[in-house]
C-alpha cells in the first residue's frame, strides 16, 4: 500500500503539532509559579526588631516584594501601590499582611526599613536580617536578586519586580507584575487571596 503526499505531509504536520505543544507544555510545568508551601527555615528581623521566621507565611495571606532602600525607582513606586492598594481593600482586606523583604540586608537594617516602609503606610512590614539567612526566603520563593557593581565602587542590585501573593495555607497563588494596572491587581488580590 502506497501513502499519497497529502497523507505524508499531514502526518507530518500533525507530529510536529504534537512536539511544539509537548513542549509549551513542559515550558508552562517548568516556569508555573510555585503552588507548594513555603518550606525553608529563616531567622530574620521586621523593621521594629522583633524575630520573624517562616510561620510568618502560614498566619494570613500576603503580598510579599522583594526589593532594598536604595533602589531609584521600582521599588518606592511598588511600595506607594502597595499602600494604595491597601487603603483601596479598606475594611475588607484588614487581614491581608504586606512584607517588603531586603535584597540588600548588608545596608538595609531594621531602622533604616522602618524609616522606608512607613514612608508608605504602617501596614507594610519591613524584613532584614543576616544575608545568609535572607539568601534561604529569596532562594524559597524563587526570587532573583544579585549585586550589580556601579562604575563609583557602590553597588546596587537587580531584582525580581513581580510581587507574590502568598495565601494563608504558605502556598504561592499567584503573581502582580510591574506596572499592573491599579484594577487588575486590585481584582488578582480579591480573587486569589480574600
Amino acid at each position: 500500500m502506497t501513502r499519497s503526499p497529502l497523507a505524508i505531509v499531514a502526518v507530518s504536520l500533525a507530529c510536529v503539532f504534537l512536539a511544539v505543544l509537548v513542549g509549551v507544555v513542559a515550558w508552562v510545568a517548568v516556569n508555573e509559579p510555585r503552588r507548594v508551601p513555603f518550606d525553608a527555615e529563616f531567622t530574620l528581623v521586621d523593621d521594629r526588631g522583633g524575630p520573624v521566621d517562616q510561620s510568618m507565611f502560614r498566619r494570613a495571606p500576603a503580598i510579599l516584594y522583594f526589593g532594598y532602600t536604595r533602589c531609584p525607582e521600582v521599588c518606592p513606586t511598588t511600595l506607594f501601590e502597595v499602600a494604595d492598594w491597601l487603603n483601596a481593600l479598606g475594611p475588607e482586606g484588614q487581614d491581608l499582611k504586606a512584607y517588603f523583604f531586603s535584597v540588600d540586608p548588608e545596608r538595609d537594617t531594621p531602622e533604616i526599613m522602618r524609616g522606608y516602609v512607613t514612608a508608605f503606610t504602617d501596614r507594610i512590614t519591613g524584613i532584614t536580617g543576616k544575608p545568609e539567612e535572607m539568601k534561604k526566603v529569596v532562594d524559597g520563593w524563587i526570587v532573583y536578586a544579585e549585586k550589580v557593581p556601579s562604575e563609583n565602587g557602590d553597588y546596587h542590585m537587580s531584582h525580581t519586580m513581580s510581587l507574590l501573593l502568598v495565601g494563608a495555607d504558605g502556598r504561592l497563588k499567584g503573581l502582580i507584575p510591574y506596572g499592573t494596572h491599579r484594577d487588575v491587581a486590585l481584582k488578582s488580590i480579591k480573587d486569589l487571596l480574600l
